[in-house]
């Protein structure tokens, strides 16, 4: 194979091997297949080069089985046959490269949004009780799906007993506490606005969307796919307001977007990586442009150092945990706290602040 073949193929064995060896054996055992296969590698380097990851060409695949296009897969997905699995991957890519091709570049593959609510809810209903709000409109940056914006309706336990939200809810979060600081556990107020924006937003109402979303689960993961099922009937049954493009440039639309008698409250989970520091600033900006005319709350859960403003506590960078920030603008003050650490995407977190 060709030099450029072989890091191709580096990548897809590295992507088997290290990262999904333990959350998915299915799809470890495909991906390392994929990369083993020259006509497999052959057909991923039709994709541009921004869509030739394992992430994208796996839920391409994973998305005809689920369209009823791959039947072969479907049924050694259903089975969880790994080598069968393997085998029909490589002969779905290979007869359907264009349709693999087409689908791993029109959409990207979506980050897994379930379960942030337990680190949201608290943080936000602390926003909301510094500010002296009674309302908030939600603005989920980097939404994917807006499944961060039903966190209000989410039936949420933690590992200490406490609990939050909607005890009735069909969807149910949990999270373990470390450390001696219990979680505020006053109610997040009513929610008036919901609003998400991304790049490439995904319409729980619409079918194709809603498929994208269960494709970027990997077919072995039925407690995940059981999850986003849950998720995305309850953001279906009262639609988030989806604005496709950059989440900066669109910050004023959706600030415009919040009833007056409301806190805007912005959240970013994992979201703000993406962008470099240059960008990362001229979003704090727009948090406080919109702040000239009430108040606005950033709620964050980033990597250290990623959220600018939000304290590191003196956490290293890359530390392998992320800082929970809370940030409220008020006219020209800024009032930035690192509010708690969490991790594993908020499935553990520790609370730092007075509650």
């Amino acid at each position: 194979m060709a030099g450029r073949a072989r890091t191709l193929a580096q990548v897809y064995r590295h992507f088997g091997e290290a990262d999904t060896a333990t959350t998915s054996p299915l799809y470890a055992r495909v991906a390392v297949a994929l990369g083993e296969s020259e006509e497999a590698l052959r057909a991923v380097e039709a994709a541009p080069a921004r869509r030739r990851n394992p992430a994208a060409i796996l839920a391409a695949l994973h998305d005809l089985a689920l369209a009823g296009r791959a039947p072969a897969l479907a049924a050694a997905y259903a089975a969880a046959d790994r080598d069968a699995a393997a085998d029909a991957a490589i002969d779905t890519l290979v007869r359907m490269t264009d349709h693999v091709v087409a689908a791993a570049t029109r959409r990207q593959p979506k980050p897994d949004e379930t379960g942030r609510g337990a680190v949201l809810y608290p943080a936000v209903a602390e926003a909301a009780r510094r500010a002296g709000a009674h309302a908030v409109g939600l603005i989920d940056v980097g939404c994917s799906a807006g499944l961060n914006l039903t966190v209000d309706r989410a039936d949420i336990r933690y590992g200490n007993g406490q609990s939050l939200g909607d005890p009735s809810s069909p969807v149910r979060l949990s999270a373990s506490v470390v450390g001696d600081r219990p979680l505020p556990t006053r109610a997040m107020p009513e929610v008036v606005a919901r609003i998400g924006i991304d790049a490439d937003p995904a319409d729980v109402t619409d079918a194709d969307d809603a498929r994208w979303l269960r494709a970027c689960v990997p077919p072995d993961r039925p407690e995940r796919m059981a999850s986003l099922e849950a998720e995305m009937t309850l953001a279906a049954a009262s639609p988030p307001m989806l604005l496709r493009g950059d989440a900066i440039e669109l910050m004023p639309d959706a600030f415009a977007r919040v009833p007056a008698d409301a806190l805007p409250v912005v959240t970013t989970t994992w979201a703000l990586s993406r962008y470099p520091l240059d960008s990362r600033l001229r979003f704090l900006h727009r948090l406080d442009e919109a702040a000239a005319d009430r108040p606005v709350a950033w709620v964050s859960a980033e990597g250290v150092g990623v959220a600018p403003a939000i304290p590191t506590l003196g956490d290293r960078r890359a530390s392998g945990h992320s800082i929970i920030g809370l940030a409220l603008f008020e006219g020209a003050a800024l009032r930035a706290e690192a509010v708690g650490r969490c991790w594993s995407q908020g499935r553990l977190l520790a609370w730092l602040a007075e509650s």
